[in-house]
């Protein structure tokens, strides 16, 4: 039985004005760019998704801070562009804890090319691999924060 939605949880790193990115050349699309994400591993919770994916695809620590938007894609209200499983990723605001700094990981995802920072100014210039470049540069200047209740925390 396959699952009916994929949860995956991701970082949102700014720091002066840049934007922390992903890197990859996708053998359909070229080169596209992406936030350091992916999905939730079983018994894993979402804090734990974010810190992991950012060191495996940034190699970063991060403080993890609420969440600064909820993404969802639907295949078939999209075409089926990024495949047919429906997804929801969480993005959290993060910041990178002092003496840890961005890079290619040794192993990186598939496709994975670089890890850059890229200025706030520059994303409609660029392919991301969701269309979400308005909403990062409106978070920016407005953040509105939804806070992440977890149970196990009371």
């Amino acid at each position: 039985m396959s699952k009916h939605i994929r949860v995956r949880a991701g970082a949102l790193i700014i720091k002066d004005s840049l934007i922390l990115l992903t890197e990859y050349n996708d053998p359909i699309r070229g080169v596209v760019y992406d936030l350091p994400a992916g999905g939730v591993e079983p018994k894993e919770s979402l804090i734990e998704a974010v810190k992991r994916e950012a060191r495996e695809e940034a190699c970063v620590d991060i403080e993890v801070g609420p969440i600064a938007f909820v993404y969802e894609y639907v295949p078939h209200l999209n075409y089926n562009k990024f495949g047919e499983t429906h997804t929801i990723v969480m993005m959290f605001d993060c910041t990178i804890k002092e003496g840890s700094f961005p890079k290619l990981p040794v192993k990186p995802d598939p496709n994975q090319t670089g890890v850059s920072w890229m200025p706030l100014g520059e994303l409609e210039k660029i392919e991301l691999y969701g269309n979400i470049q308005n909403q990062l540069k409106n978070y920016t200047s407005n953040k509105r924060n939804i806070d992440l209740i977890e149970e196990h925390s009371f």
